[in-house]
């Protein structure tokens, strides 16, 4: 989307699965070292990580794979990542590292939920093409999130508030004792506030959200 778009793109990915790893930035060897890989595919710039998203974010911003982008285009992820519950999503760790880091971030996903029969990535690409000259005209630091339902025609894009939590949430069903904690996936459709972005996607739209990172917060009252 990005090349066809007319944008100079360098591709870095994890070269392993990395769902659920925020933005942690883990994947250096006990030397401090990590694994890059580099390829050329279709005429551009592929690189393999052996490292979390937002490490990959955090490298290209050092100039590891080239010039430090103006943006992180992080995605098109499989599957839904709303809500509060972002905190935890590599896809959307990596945005908020390259915001962090003088350049801006769009994570993007596809809501396919759990047993889709066909993935719809070119309705993902539409609503974030929507939303990208928005980005990359912003100042530094500018997050977008964006999800798209897994429709074959692209859907309508609308702004939203973050939801309490997502779509489908990890509960810890068991406290847990010695011998571990046990979690469970709870699925809380009907409680999903209107006009966010949970509500909205529920809903056949698909929706961007404006986020930020760690920042201040106003001084306790003495």
């Amino acid at each position: 989307m990005a090349v066809e778009l007319g944008h100079d793109v360098v591709v870095a990915a994890p070269s392993t699965e990395a769902s659920g790893s925020g933005a942690a930035i883990i994947g250096a060897d006990e030397q401090g070292r990590v694994t890059i890989e580099h390829r050329e595919q279709d005429g551009l710039q592929v690189y393999a990580v052996g490292a979390a998203p937002a490490l990959i974010a955090l490298l290209g911003a050092h100039g590891s794979f080239g010039t430090p982008p103006d943006l992180v285009l992080s995605g098109i992820n499989r599957g839904a990542n709303v809500g509060r519950v972002v905190l935890h999503s590599g896809t959307v760790g990596a945005a908020l590292t390259a915001g962090a880091n003088g350049s801006r971030g769009l994570a993007v996903s596809l809501d396919v939920g759990l047993r889709p029969e066909a993935l719809h990535w070119d309705s993902a690409a539409a609503a974030a093409a929507t939303v990208l000259d928005a980005v990359l005209a912003a100042e530094e630091g500018t997050v977008v999130n964006v999800n798209a339902p897994n429709t074959a025609t692209p859907a309508a894009l609308e702004w939203a508030a973050l939801s309490s939590f997502g779509i489908v949430q990890a509960l810890v069903a068991e406290p847990g004792e010695a011998g571990g904690a046990r979690l469970t996936i709870a699925d809380p459709q009907a409680e999903l506030e209107p006009g966010t972005d949970a509500a909205l996607l529920r809903d056949g739209l698909a929706v961007a959200t404006a986020i930020t990172g760690i920042g201040e917060a106003p001084p306790l009252a003495s």
